[in-house]
């Protein structure tokens, strides 16, 4: 059976359960501060378990595609090195939300394993939650009954809590779990060993692939666990392992879901998969990167140098360095595998397949950006050793392999075989501090402490009034503190409330609680998950009391303006650029808007002006805002309406529309009824901030209004400062002609007082041994000057060394130019020379074997160097 059929196969036997399949939501998190990427199926179902949403289907199937490299589930030094770890891999999942529990999880698992797939009975083991006593729960006694029933007792396993209770993180809903692992090893090895003793211990041929995890509680901040409102049902089968059993492979890899991109690698490398361990890792890690980068790049998420993008990139270079170092790679290869992926995931998921061109882009120009970055790095050490057998060293210290791989992402290991090869080793242990001090300093600066809610009110769905009103009577349903190094803050969540919460790129509102007794400041307003959370500086007396929530108006209208300006400007860019355009992230502020979409090369001026021209136009025809709420998905994109990648809409969204043939996205955001409110519309910038992705600022309304006020003031301080002239374009022009025939006299003054000082210099040649040596103090007006004068001189004397000590406009310079000759019979290096004089006037510098240059902090340091020269080469 192809992995394809497995997958489909598991949709339809759950269908006919009556489950709902549900599309898998996006790899990258949004509105979740505990998670950055989906790292379970049962993350996009996180507040059906807690209560807080009532979900739509009691019972749901769905493969989700998850990604397990940071946080607690981190799963990335292990990939590659064994068969069966991934950093991306799809989760197949059932989920009852109050419905069925442990009786039927159990019951139809075995059945979907045993008698769908055929899998051999005698092949599995089962396991149950023994208990623990730091929790003070017991056996899951209602679990092992109904396995009893299915399965002999002698394949019922007792689980620790570290493999028999599931958690999603260090809070949040958790509960017992039976595991299902199956025993792939041949009938040989089963004979000699039962599998019953290898379960959970790390055997690559007897693995877990199905968890039935029964949520039943929600770990608190404080470590306890508090009974959820209801009992669920929260299943996650590994897909890859799954079809590696029912494929009787012995290794995920050997499966028809990683061998197309194995076979590509070995026909591009020439190497053969299976014949050499470290070049089948290099096979196996490439194979899972590629999915986990071009996911996450489909679910907006581009590599970067923090957070989500970090991690990103971090797994795209790991891709790279194994190809480069074991299977001979010089240039690009990972974009070159994006048609497989297509091929492989585009019906589950279309998302790679409709932007399989962009993640190519994007994954194409980051490997030769890091293949430069690593040609870098290899240069890096080439010095590095060289001034290590100079000095005698031995040892190559922890700090350096630390900097080789924070700077050029220099694994150890390869940092370490380079080393051996040159015959130094390598301090593991230095760099083990190195890298530790880096992670504490990563957590001072991150570290903060959540409390638990603090219920005030019964539990209730917030009410979102702020598309309406900006004003309303509201209580407060719960609240928590978070302890932060400057003190501590605190989080609020209103039965219904007028502010907008962060989403979409829009910040979020600002405002006011008032009660009869006290004013308090909303300094932020955010989405956790579906929650709507308001941040204040400090607690109501009486969280109890009846509040008057009240939005900061000014901020919420010019933030409305550049949020619609910015819907406009992305349909503009669509006209004039393609549409091959889509947004990329955004930022939208009371100040300014900022707007990254996909394109490869830069805006010119004339497209700017259009972009600018078209949104203009649109403003001046004041065009109403049609705003339809609850729209079927399907309906709505009918319509035509944009969708951004990454978002996860639900069975309906709101339709934004400014102007029919123009403007229609799906928005959940904040907007202004006329456009003519937004005023104007300017362009302040347009640059590069990712691989394939451009970046533009602008500005509406007031602060458009005040650039151009700005622009025209600093035009009258340049009319004042040319005297009025009547063409200011004119005058400014005659100003740099004026310019440029004076630097020109100047340039000839220059070349005129080098001319008098190589003449002077030619008589203070010295004789030594058989060449000549000149060591003089100068001064010039520049370093080309220089550099041109010491080359006139070497060439004015055969077999010379000369050294130059010279005052550039009051800063201290030194050039060394060695005849070539004198390289060869006496060993010398200009580089090393100037290097060792730099000291003097504390600065350094480098070059070729026969002419460098160094540069300093110290002028008065330039006769040391003089005496220095002359102690060497004359002495």
């Amino acid at each position: 059976m192809e992995a394809k059929q497995i997958r489909t196969t598991f949709i339809e036997f759950f269908q006919s359960k009556a489950h709902q399949f549900v599309p898998s939501s996006p790899i990258v998190v949004k509105n979740d501060p505990t998670l950055m990427f989906t790292n379970a199926g049962m993350n996009q179902f996180k507040d059906a378990f807690l209560g807080n949403e009532t979900p739509k289907f009691s019972r749901v199937a769905n493969s989700q595609k998850c990604l397990r490299v940071s946080g607690k589930h981190n799963d990335l030094e292990e990939v590659g090195v064994d068969t069966y770890h991934h950093t991306m891999f799809e989760m197949l999942g059932n989920w009852s939300f109050g419905d069925y529990f442990k009786k039927e999880a159990i019951e139809w698992a075995w059945e979907l394993l045993t008698k769908v797939y055929q899998l051999p009975k005698d092949r599995l083991y089962v396991s149950v939650f023994e208990g623990d006593s730091s929790d003070k729960l017991g056996l899951d006694q209602e679990a092992f009954d109904f396995w009893k029933k299915i399965v002999p007792e002698d394949r019922i396993i007792m689980g620790s809590k570290k493999d028999n209770f599931w958690e999603m993180g260090d809070t949040g809903p958790c509960g017992p779990c039976s595991e299902i692992h199956i025993d792939l090893r041949t009938d040989e090895e089963i004979a000699k060993a039962p599998g019953r003793s290898l379960v959970n211990q790390d055997h690559p041929q007897v693995i877990e692939i199905w968890n039935l995890v029964f949520m039943q509680f929600n770990r608190l901040a404080d470590g306890s666990l508090k009974e959820l409102p209801a009992k669920h049902v929260d299943t996650g089968m590994g897909f890859e392992r799954l079809v590696r059993a029912i494929q009787q492979k012995s290794s995920n890899y050997d499966t028809d879901i990683f061998t197309p991109f194995i076979s590509y690698l070995e026909q591009k490398s020439g190497k053969k998969y299976g014949q050499d361990e470290q070049t089948d890792i290099a096979f196996r890690v490439i194979a899972d990167h590629i999915r986990a980068i071009s996911f996450t790049i489909a679910d907006g998420q581009l590599p970067s140098n923090n957070k989500a993008g970090y991690v990103i990139r971090r797994i795209l270079r790991r891709a790279v360095r194994y190809g480069y170092t074991f299977l001979d790679f010089q240039s690009p290869f990972l974009y070159e595998l994006c048609p497989l992926m297509a091929s492989q995931f585009g019906e589950i998921f279309p998302e790679i397949r409709e932007q399989q061109d962009f993640i190519a882009k994007v994954i194409q120009e980051e490997e030769t950006s890091f293949l430069r970055t690593l040609d870098n790095g290899l240069k890096m050490l080439g010095i590095i050793k060289s001034e290590m057998k100079e000095n005698g060293e031995k040892v190559l210290s922890g700090k350096v392999a630390f900097e080789l791989y924070d700077t050029y992402g220099f694994p150890l290991d390869l940092t370490s075989l380079i080393a051996r090869e040159s015959g130094f080793s390598l301090d593991e242990k230095g760099f083990q501090a190195e890298m530790e001090k880096q992670k504490t300093r990563s957590r001072a600066a991150s570290e903060s402490e959540t409390g638990d809610w603090v219920q005030v009110e019964e539990e209730s769905s917030v009410e979102f009034l702020g598309y309406d009103q900006l004003e309303s009577q509201s209580k407060i349903i719960k609240y928590r503190t978070v302890k932060e190094k400057k003190g501590e803050k605190y989080q609020l969540v209103l039965d219904r409330t007028p502010f907008y919460a962060e989403s979409g790129g829009q910040v979020g509102d600002t405002g006011w609680l008032i009660s009869d007794s006290e004013k308090i400041r909303v300094i932020d307003t955010k989405k956790e998950n579906d929650l709507i959370v308001h941040f204040v500086e400090k607690l109501p007396q009486d969280p109890s009391a009846l509040f008057t929530a009240s939005v900061d108006r000014q901020k919420r209208s010019l933030t409305m303006n550049n949020h619609t300006a910015t819907h406009l400007m992305h349909s503009a860019l669509r006209e004039v650029l393609g549409d091959h355009v889509q947004q990329r992230g955004s930022l939208v502020n009371e100040r300014l808007l900022r707007f990254d979409f996909s394109h490869f090369s830069k805006m010119t001026e004339e497209e700017i002006e259009q972009v600018e021209k078209l949104v203009n136009e649109k403003i001046r025809e004041n065009i109403p805002l049609l705003e339809r709420r609850n729209v079927p998905i399907a309906e709505a994109k009918n319509m035509g309406a944009t969708a951004l990648f990454g978002e996860k809409y639900g069975d309906f969204v709101r339709v934004i529309t400014f102007d029919p043939d123009f403007s229609v996205e799906l928005c959940g955001g904040t907007h202004v009824p006329f456009t003519g409110q937004i005023g104007f519309f300017k362009i302040t910038s347009e640059g590069s901030v990712a691989s394939g992705v451009r970046r533009i600022e602008a500005i509406t309304s007031v602060e458009a209004e005040n650039y151009f006020r700005q622009q025209e003031d600093l035009l009258k301080e340049v009319q004042d400062i040319l005297k009025n002239p009547k063409d200011v374009k004119k005058a400014i022009e005659a100003l740099l002609s004026e310019r440029n025939e004076l630097k020109k006299e100047l340039d000839v003054l220059h070349l005129e007082k080098a001319a008098q000082v190589k003449g002077q210099l030619i008589s203070q040649f010295e004789e030594k041994d058989d060449h000549k040596v000149l060591i003089a103090q100068v001064s010039l007006p520049n370093a080309d000057a220089l550099k041109k004068l010491a080359y006139e001189l070497k060439n004015e004397m055969e077999k010379s060394l000369i050294v130059l000590a010279a005052d550039i406009d009051g800063k201290p310079q030194i050039a060394v130019i060695i005849d070539e000759t004198l390289i060869a019979e006496k060993g010398y290096n200009a580089g090393q020379i100037v290097r060792d004089l730099a000291k003097e006037i504390q600065g350094g510098g480098g070059g070729q074997p026969f002419f460098a240059t160094a540069g300093g902090k110290n002028l008065g340091g330039l006769p040391q160097v003089v005496s220095k020269a002359r102690e060497l080469f004359l002495g």
